[in-house]
């Protein structure tokens, strides 16, 4: 038996016990969700489906926001200082959030609110850059990331979105939290980034 043999059989061997491995995508119904999101008259409702059919939260309401973070006892974050002064008077006393992010105290951080560059209604992604995310690391290191997001920024697909978008050194996809399958095929979130991706409305 060959060494290529050999690690197969030992991979398909640790495989074959899992009770649960991840679906294929049902392409047909994928393609229909293509074209809704590309004939959409408002681009957020086939984001926010979209959003939402992996695993992300659509908001539309900065109340729904704070209620979220409440009931799950998320008050300690960060927030783009731009973005701040609209959404502070929401915010209750007992929350404390920062609007200058500290890499040395990268644990302390609970919730991360950036600015997105925009988003992709045919597949639920938002779309962060240099140019407009304040903080790059407050946008991937805290459990929980809140995207702003304007309705006019929500392109229909992935070609609209690459070619209106400007250069940029870094740009990040996000499509919904942090995910990972690896070799065994069983989805396991949050585990290089958010384990929870917010998308709320403004403007």
């Amino acid at each position: 038996m060959s060494s290529r043999d050999q690690i197969l059989s030992r991979v398909r061997a640790a495989l074959a016990p899992l009770p649960r491995r991840a679906p294929l995508p049902e392409w047909d119904r994928e393609l229909v969700r293509v074209r809704q999101a590309q004939t959409a008259a408002d681009p957020w409702i086939p984001f926010a489906a979209r959003l939402r059919s992996v695993s992300g939260t659509p908001l539309t309401a900065v109340s729904d926001l704070v209620a979220l973070l409440a009931r799950s006892g998320w008050r300690r974050g960060y927030c783009d200082p731009v973005a701040w002064p609209a959404l502070a008077p929401a915010f209750p006393r007992d929350f404390q959030v920062e609007t200058a992010f500290d890499r040395t105290r990268v644990d302390d951080y609970q919730f991360g609110i950036t600015v997105a560059a925009g988003a992709i209604a045919e597949t639920g992604t938002l779309v962060l850059s240099d140019q407009v995310t304040s903080a790059r690391l407050a946008a991937l290191a805290p459990w929980v990331h809140v995207a702003l997001l304007r309705r006019e920024q929500i392109f229909p697909d992935i070609t609209a979105a690459v070619t209106a978008l400007p250069d940029d050194p870094n740009i990040i996809w996000c499509t919904g939290p942090s995910k990972t399958a690896d070799v065994e095929g069983i989805l396991i979130e949050g585990v290089h980034g958010p384990g929870v991706q917010v998308a709320l409305l403004v403007g």
